[in-house]
């Protein structure tokens, strides 16, 4: 049959089974005179018919191992006309509101329309199905069709059920939801496990969710007015000239403001690093603040600390200047670091082994001081509470770094030298002979000149006088007669030695390095500076005489 609702498919229509009455637009059945597509159903005589089984039933329409008919169900009795229907017929519906079954009032005023009904097939008693608690529920006219508070289970199904752990609460204030699912899905394969309805939140769980975002908010405030103040608010800054608390802080090479501003902040000098880099730059010298140790105060205003940085005052920096000797430059460390008087001397011929020479120094036995050009002139941070071995290493540090950029090693051949010390000692020797700069790489030929071994001006002597000043300890113009001079026993005494002296006889600058790698051209063998502009060069003795006469007569002329 084709009337909607009913053919020969596979959907069960005995009114025992749980979804009879449930098919059909919004889950009721058509009327009988009725048709679901809006127009009026034509009258059929009904043909009565029979049902045979082969051992077998029949469900939904579909005969197994047999024919298939109906009147076992009544399906036989109905009339599409508007008749009475016999018991198990489908309903009329009488256009008021009501259903009319032609056997007693509608469903809303018979409690159970079903009640007179027989089950069974062709007359035969069949077992009550819903007798069982495994049965499924009798189903309901579609107007009586009301929600029931469902049975709590005697499980509880768990999050991976449906309920989210975070909502799951417990007690008496969990309450089920009204729209209970009593769907052909949920009858037809759950039974008695109809889980729990959706727990509406509890109180907790809706505080809790109030925390996070509360919390979440005040985050954001607290960050973003962070924020704001790092990128536009006032720098921290302390007021005044500071406490009278002295702080002692090292600035290294190559810091820029925020890394000095930074090492100052730590050492409670000033509140923020901001604060320094906006004086600094407010400042017209604030960029030239150098490397060095300065003694600054607690808690100063940013403003006062570059001040007082740029104040020479402030710097505890010890500066060995180009030549100085290695006896000076002991001394010095001895008064910055408060120390008696030859501490830092005696340190330095007990330990110069391990403040990091290179393995070219100290090539001979009667050097008087290993460290002796190996102090390279520069700024060094040296102030009290400091360690001698660290500022002795950091000063001979600098000088190896130094001697490797010059290429002293290489370059020891080309110069007809024995080795890299070789070519510093001559360094120290321009250093201390040339009196100006402009002089250096001629007094530098003339040191090499002297060396040569067919020199017959001073055969092989170099004759200098700071040599002798070096191993007296002095600093003279005149040292004595050369008669005398030449009796004197000392490896340093270049009157009487030939060739060069042990070691350096002070610590040379750049100049003066530069200028012995690079001699200039000529063959002087003397010189004497008659005033600071000129120093007169001569290749023989008769020569160098003469300009020493127009010395003595500069020096007349100065007294």
């Amino acid at each position: 049959m084709t009337e909607y609702g009913r053919g020969h498919g596979s959907e069960p229509w005995h009114p025992e089974d749980p979804l009879y009455g449930d098919q059909g637009w919004g889950g009721r059945q058509a009327a009988a005179s009725q048709s679901p597509y809006g127009g009026q159903h034509q009258h059929y005589p009904q043909q009565p018919q029979q049902v045979h089984y082969d051992d077998q039933h029949s469900y939904g329409g579909q005969g197994y191992g047999g024919q298939q008919e109906y009147d076992a169900q009544g399906y036989g009795q109905q009339d599409y006309g508007g008749q009475q229907h016999q018991s198990g017929g489908y309903p009329q519906y009488d256009h008021t509101g009501g259903w009319d079954t032609g056997q007693g009032p509608a469903y809303g005023t018979n409690p159970d329309p079903y009640a007179d009904q027989q089950s069974g097939y062709s007359g035969e008693q069949q077992p009550d199905y819903y007798g069982t608690p495994e049965a499924y529920p009798p189903p309901r006219p579609p107007d009586r069709r009301r929600e029931e508070p469902p049975q709590n289970p005697d499980w509880d199904p768990g999050p991976d059920q449906g309920e989210h752990a975070f909502f799951a609460g417990g007690g008496d204030d969990d309450a089920y939801d009204d729209d209970y699912d009593d769907s052909r899905e949920s009858r037809r394969g759950r039974g008695d496990r109809r889980g729990k309805g959706r727990k509406r939140r509890s109180g907790l769980a809706c505080l809790v969710v109030a925390v996070v975002l509360l919390g979440g908010l005040g985050g954001v405030i607290y960050f973003g007015t962070q924020f704001y103040q790092d990128r536009f608010g006032p720098t921290e800054d302390y007021a005044g000239d500071g406490t009278g608390d002295e702080v002692i802080v090292e600035i290294p090479k190559g810091a820029g403001g925020n890394q000095i501003g930074n090492i100052l902040k730590q050492a409670g000098v000033v509140k923020s690093v901001d604060a320094f880099v906006s004086a600094q730059g407010k400042n017209s010298k604030g960029l030239s603040i150098q490397a060095g140790v300065y003694t600054l105060k607690k808690e100063m205003s940013a403003k006062s600390a570059v001040e007082l940085m740029l104040d020479d005052k402030s710097r505890n920096n010890l500066i060995i200047a180009e030549g100085r000797r290695n006896v000076w430059v002991y001394e010095q460390i001895d008064k910055r670091l408060e120390q008696p008087e030859g501490t830092t001397a005696k340190y330095a011929k007990e330990n110069w082994k391990d403040l990091g020479l290179p393995d070219w120094a100290n090539s001979g036995s009667d050097i008087k001081d290993p460290l002796e050009g190996f102090l390279y002139p520069s700024s060094y941070p040296v102030a009290k509470g400091m360690d001698i071995g660290d500022v002795l290493k950091k000063m001979v540090a600098t000088a190896d770094q130094e001697y490797e950029k010059f290429g002293l090693k290489a370059k020891a051949d080309g110069l007809n030298l024995k080795d890299p010390l070789q070519v510093l000692t001559v360094a120290s020797l321009v250093q201390a002979e040339g009196k100006y700069k402009h002089d250096f790489e001629k007094v530098a030929t003339v040191v090499y000149n002297r060396l040569k071994p067919d020199n017959t001006e001073t055969y092989g002597l170099l004759d200098f006088d700071s040599t002798v000043n070096y191993l007296k300890g002095e600093s003279k113009l005149g040292t004595g007669s050369v008669s005398d001079l030449r009796k004197i026993d000392d490896p340093y005494n270049t009157y009487k030695i030939k060739g060069l002296p042990p070691g350096p006889i002070g610590n040379p600058g750049k100049e003066a390095i530069d200028a012995s790698l690079s001699p200039a051209k000529g063959d002087w063998y003397y010189f004497v500076s008659i005033n600071e502009d000129e120093t007169l060069f001569a290749e023989t003795n008769a020569e160098h005489e003469r300009n020493r006469k127009r010395y003595l007569e500069e020096l007349e002329k100065s007294e």
